[in-house]
């Protein structure tokens, strides 16, 4: 019968059963799976360290459950650990030559980029793919030194989840940015006014016919992006 558990008990809480040696031992468990993740990891290449798609993101999930049992359990043997880590690293630098021969392969994979901007006007058809709001965007652009949609020809949000951005050659009216529209926007005016929400040009109040917000604020020249 298992002995009850003493609370407070600092032999337990800090070494546990294990005699003392074991502590030497995982300190070799961490330094041989290290060395072994890390050669691996160098046979991988940079695709897979320069970028977290996907793919990576589940190789870093795999590879972190593997390499943590072996380190510190003393029924799991080392090379059933570096086993596990070889195939998990296999079977992503099989996927990594799919990706690289097949165009197909790589959409359905990693995912394809979605046009988010055009023209100054946010497009909801994808912000909605990637779940992201108009405000998340126009922060993710504010981040880039954008001041105004009308200063971006096209956006597109990459499958890395990173945004591309391209500035407009010549830069119209738009809605301002700067400062956020979620700190308050000016009421409409009687000159050209846009919605608060995808930067649309209006003419009339009333719900946005692209994208259902109400909301107008008066229509800035936006000024020319760099990128």
């Amino acid at each position: 019968m298992d002995q009850p558990v003493v609370a407070f008990d600092w032999m337990r809480m800090f070494l546990g059963d294990a005699p003392p040696l074991f502590l030497m031992e995982i300190v070799f468990r961490t330094v041989v799976i290290w060395l072994w993740t890390l050669a691996l990891l160098r046979w991988i290449g940079g695709r897979s360290i320069a970028q977290l798609s996907l793919t990576e993101f589940l190789l870093v999930i795999a590879l972190g459950s593997a390499v943590g049992d072996s380190l510190f359990y003393p029924d799991v043997p080392l090379i059933h650990a570096m086993l596990v880590v070889f195939g998990i690293v296999c079977l992503d630098k099989l996927v990594d030559v799919v990706i690289r021969r097949w165009t197909k392969a790589k959409a359905v994979i990693d995912g394809q980029p979605h046009e988010v901007l055009r023209h100054g006007q946010i497009l909801s058809d994808g912000l909605n793919i990637h779940r992201i709001g108009a405000f998340e965007l126009m922060e993710m652009l504010r981040l880039k030194g954008v001041m105004n949609l009308a200063s971006i020809s096209h956006a597109y949000i990459e499958p890395s989840g990173q945004l591309s951005a391209f500035p407009a050659q010549q830069p119209g009216l738009g809605l301002a940015i700067v400062p956020p529209p979620e700190l308050g926007t000016a009421p409409p005016s009687d000159g050209q006014n846009c919605c608060c929400s995808c930067g649309l040009l209006r003419d009339a109040p009333g719900q946005c016919p692209a994208c259902g917000a109400t909301g107008q604020t008066p229509a800035s020249q936006a000024p020319k992006w760099k990128g």
